[in-house]
C-alpha cells in the first residue's frame, strides 16, 4: 500500500518504449533537431535514451529526477553509449528547480519531452502526499471558485507552466504527454501571456493501453520561435494521423474547440455581462444521502433507506442530470430537502417552521458537519450552495452539464412547487411557459447548438458549463431569428 501510495504521488509510471519511440519518431517527422535534450521527470530514462537514439547529434542531454534509484539505473544504461558523456543527470524535485536557469546556457534547439505526473493536487492530499508546489491560486481563481473545485488541478499543469515560460524566447520544442484537458489549458496560458510559439499541436494516445489509466490524453507539442505568436492547435487522433481533425484556437478570451464553426456564428457571442440572462447551476448540498429523497410527498425515505417523517416546507422536487437529458421532466421521482432560500440565510428558523425537519437534520449532523469542502466553513449550519430567487422559479429551461449532448429541456412546477436540481444541471429561470417554451427553442436551435459546439470540449468531465453557456447572447440569437421584439414582450428576467 505505501509503494502504491508513493508510486502515485510522484507519478512513477514509466513510459513503455514503444510509445516514447513513437513520440520521438513523431518529432522527427515535424522536423524537429535539437542541439539540447531535456527530460524533466525522467524516471529510469526511457524517453531520454529514445530520444537520444533518433536524435544522434545532441551537444547536451539533462536527465532530472527525484528518484536516486531511477537515476542509477538510467546511469548504467547509458553506460559504454557513444554519447554517454554528453548526458548530465541531475537528482532533485522539479519543484525545488530553477528551471529558466537549467535551461539558460544549453545550446538551441532545445528539445524538453517527458510524461509529467497525472495526478492532483487534491487526490495527493488525500493520500497525505506532499510532492507539490507551495500552495498558491496560482489559477488566479476568485471567491466561490477558489474555494471549490475549480482551485483544484493537475500537478502537471503547474509543472508544465513552469517549463513553458522557462523556454519563452528560446528556439525550441516542448513535447509533453498529460490529460487533454490539462494540454488545453496549457495552451490558453500560453496564448493568454502572448508566449513566443510558433505553432501547436496535440496527438491522442490510448492511455489505457499504455498506462492503464481511463483518462483522454495526448502528447502536446509547443514550437517556440522568439517573435512569433501563433494562436492556434491542430488536433490530431493519434501520433502516426498524417492529417487533424479539428483546429483549436484563441478566440474572444479564451480556447475553442472549433474555430471554423465559431467564426461562422461570433454575431452570437456576448460581450458584456446582462443579468436578464443569468445561468445558474443547481442546489450543491455534498450530502446527498440526507439531503435528496424518495417516494410519494410526506412518505420520503432517504437514500440510506431510513424514513424521513418531515414537513413539507423545505422539501422540492427535484430532476436529475438524466432526466434532463432525456426530457423526462413533468414527474420528478426525486425531492431534495433545501434549507435555504438565499445564500447566508439563517437557518435556525427551521426550528420553529419545521420542527421535525430540524430534528432530521440534527440526527443526520455528523454527515452534515462532516462535509468536506470549505464553502460550508462559517455559514449557518446545514447551509446549501447555488440558492437564490431564481431557485423557485416557477419555469426554467435546463440542460445537463454531464452528458455529451445539446438538449435544453423546458421544466415547470410539479405539485404546486417548483423543481430543482442537483449542481450537475444549469438552467435559467423564467416566469411562464411561453417563456421557457421560446427560449428552448432557441436554445436547441442549429445556430445555438453549432456556436456553442464550438466552445465545448467534449472529453472533458462536465463539459456543458455555466461559463460555456454565458457566452451566448440570447438577444443576438433572437435577433437572428427576427424574435427579438417578442422576447422583449415576454420580459424576461433570468
Amino acid at each position: 500500500m505505501a509503494k502504491s501510495k508513493q508510486r502515485i504521488e510522484f507519478g512513477d509510471f514509466q513510459t513503455p518504449r514503444p510509445l516514447a519511440d513513437a513520440i520521438c519518431g513523431l518529432l522527427q517527422r515535424r522536423g524537429t533537431n535539437p542541439a539540447s535534450i531535456v527530460e524533466p521527470t525522467c524516471g529510469q530514462g526511457t524517453l531520454l535514451l529514445s530520444a537520444l537514439e533518433h536524435f544522434p547529434t545532441p551537444i547536451a542531454a539533462v536527465g532530472l529526477d527525484v528518484n536516486a534509484a531511477h537515476l542509477a539505473s538510467l546511469r548504467e544504461q547509458l553506460a559504454g553509449r557513444a554519447n554517454e558523456r554528453k548526458v548530465r543527470l541531475v537528482h532533485a524535485n522539479f519543484f525545488d528547480t530553477d528551471w529558466a536557469a537549467m535551461l539558460a546556457d544549453l545550446p538551441e534547439p532545445i528539445l524538453v519531452v517527458g510524461n509529467p505526473p497525472w495526478v492532483t493536487n487534491a487526490e495527493l492530499g488525500s493520500l497525505g502526499g506532499d510532492n507539490l508546489p507551495q500552495k498558491s491560486n496560482f489559477q488566479k481563481h476568485a471567491g466561490y471558485d477558489a474555494v471549490t473545485g475549480k482551485s483544484n488541478f493537475d500537478i502537471s499543469e503547474w509543472m508544465l507552466i513552469r517549463l513553458l515560460e522557462s523556454l519563452n524566447g528560446r528556439r525550441g520544442t516542448l513535447a509533453m504527454l498529460c490529460k487533454t484537458a490539462v494540454a488545453r489549458k496549457l495552451l490558453l496560458h500560453a496564448w493568454k501571456h502572448d508566449l513566443q510559439l510558433n505553432a501547436a499541436a496535440l496527438y491522442g494516445i490510448d492511455a489505457d493501453a499504455h498506462f492503464h489509466a481511463s483518462v483522454d490524453a495526448c502528447l502536446l507539442v509547443c514550437d517556440f520561435q522568439a517573435g512569433c505568436r501563433q494562436k492556434a492547435a491542430t488536433v490530431h487522433t493519434s501520433l502516426e494521423a498524417n492529417r487533424s481533425v479539428s483546429d483549436l484556437g484563441w478566440r474572444a478570451g479564451r480556447v475553442v474547440a472549433d474555430m471554423g464553426a465559431f467564426d461562422r456564428w461570433s454575431h452570437l457571442v456576448r460581450t458584456e455581462p446582462d443579468n436578464d440572462y443569468a445561468w445558474r447551476s443547481g442546489v450543491k448540498h455534498d450530502c446527498a444521502s440526507v439531503m435528496e429523497l424518495r417516494g410519494a410527498a410526506g412518505d420520503w425515505r432517504n437514500k440510506l433507506g431510513e424514513p424521513a417523517g418531515i414537513e413539507p416546507a423545505y422539501v422540492y422536487p427535484m430532476l436529475k442530470s438524466s432526466e434532463i437529458a432525456s426530457g423526462r421532466t413533468k414527474h420528478p421521482a426525486n425531492w431534495m430537502i433545501v434549507t435555504q432560500s438565499a445564500i447566508h440565510a439563517p437557518t435556525d428558523v427551521i426550528r420553529e417552521v419545521a420542527p421535525k425537519t430540524w430534528a432530521y437534520l440534527v440526527a443526520h449532523a455528523s454527515l452534515l458537519d462532516g462535509r468536506r469542502s470549505s464553502i460550508y466553513r462559517n455559514r449557518p449550519r446545514f447551509s446549501v450552495f447555488g440558492v437564490g430567487d431564481y431557485t423557485f422559479a416557477p419555469w426554467k429551461v435546463a440542460i445537463s452539464g454531464f452528458y455529451k449532448q445539446l438538449n435544453f429541456a423546458v421544466a415547470g412546477s410539479y405539485q404546486g412547487k417548483p423543481v430543482v436540481f442537483d449542481d450537475t444541471v444549469n438552467f435559467l429561470a423564467c416566469h411562464s411557459k411561453r417563456e421557457a417554451d421560446m427560449i428552448a427553442g432557441l436554445l436547441n436551435s442549429e445556430p445555438a447548438r453549432e456556436f456553442l459546439s464550438a466552445l465545448v470540449f467534449w472529453d472533458s468531465k462536465r463539459p456543458i458549463t455555466v461559463d460555456v453557456l454565458r457566452r451566448l447572447d440570447l438577444r443576438n440569437l433572437a435577433d437572428h431569428f427576427g424574435r427579438s421584439r417578442e422576447l422583449e414582450r415576454l420580459g424576461f428576467r433570468g
